[in-house]
């Protein structure tokens, strides 16, 4: 119809949609290679890269490891604590052999104190901030070739604990790096007081307060980022079916050039062909039907049908 314009709506990918998720995902991948390229620039500065079996060779796990492990082990502990409890879900509340399992590999951790330097400074720094001593107590500390009280151990840290145990006095400038020395052998010995020299409950006790003390905080961050995974999820199936629904619809139009417009019926044969009954010579016949065709991306298309608007 003259003066009025042709119409056609198809599904389409969402361009907001599709480059929000594009972004959305950069993000998480320009944080994740830069951890990775964190990790790799601590492995070669300490020569692991070079030799991989370094790895394993350490009786305690690596802080590279640490962090990761740590990190996710919480995250799926939090997230499964809050789907349990508004569940009512008891299975996922039952998480109690978790702690042992702390205490098992702060204790490994322990037996490494000296293998490792940043694995050194990791156990420093977690007894300092959480003023704790061992996985449950100084005792735990026996587990260390060096520490150990039995009279095979040669170490002048023979019976002691490392300084980040030590209650530190405020008036102190400087570090005293030797105050654990030969401590719990004279606690054995009833010389001392123990709590006004060292630190006496262990890091589980003290990590399971610490995390009661900031549980708002450690919720809502680990919820943040729940919240922001399963908001590109649904982006992400967003996008897939935007998608499908386009390869459907150029689907429907291959089938539709290929039966309409490559196999020509019989009505269109005659009619192209003329009347022959009338004249030996024949007539020509009318012209047959003006169809237009464009190129798309499947390729060589007919115009399809479009409503007046």
């Amino acid at each position: 119809m003259p003066g009025k314009h042709q119409h056609f709506q198809e599904p389409e990918v969402g361009c907001c949609g599709k480059y929000f998720l594009f972004g959305f995902n950069i993000v998480f991948w320009v944080l994740g290679a830069l951890f990775l390229a964190i990790g790799l620039w601590a492995w070669g500065e300490k020569g692991v890269l070079s030799n991989i079996s370094a790895l394993t060779d350490l009786g305690g796990l690596d802080p590279v490891w640490l962090f990761v492990v740590v990190g996710g082990v919480m995250s799926v502990l939090g997230f499964a604590g809050c789907i349990g409890a508004l569940r009512e879900n008891t299975f996922l509340l039952k998480f109690d052999w978790i702690r042992d399992q702390l205490n098992l590999f702060i204790n490994n951790n322990v037996k490494a104190y000296r293998d490792d330097i940043d694995l050194q400074n990791l156990i420093d720094f977690a007894q300092e901030y959480w003023s704790c001593c061992g996985a449950r107590g100084p005792n735990d500390w026996n587990l260390n070739i060096y520490f150990n009280c039995t009279d095979l151990n040669p170490s002048r840290e023979r019976c002691g604990v490392p300084f980040s145990c030590c209650v530190r006095d405020p008036a102190e400038d400087v570090l005293n790096t030797q105050c654990g020395y030969d401590v719990r052998l004279k606690l054995v010995r009833g010389e001392l007081e123990q709590q006004g020299f060292i630190h006496t409950k262990g890091c589980v006790g003290q990590f399971e307060k610490w995390l009661q003390d900031n549980l708002i905080v450690v919720a809502g961050v680990f919820m943040g980022i729940a919240l922001l995974q399963i908001f590109g999820i649904c982006l992400a199936q967003n996008l897939v079916s935007d998608i499908k629904a386009v390869k459907a619809n150029w689907s429907k139009w291959n089938d539709d050039f290929e039966n309409h417009w490559l196999t020509p019926t019989i009505s269109e044969v005659l009619s192209t062909a003329g009347p022959q009954q009338n004249s030996l010579i024949g007539a020509p016949g009318p012209a047959p039907p003006s169809r237009h065709v464009f190129f798309g991306l499947g390729g060589l298309y007919p115009e399809p049908t479009f409503k007046n608007w």
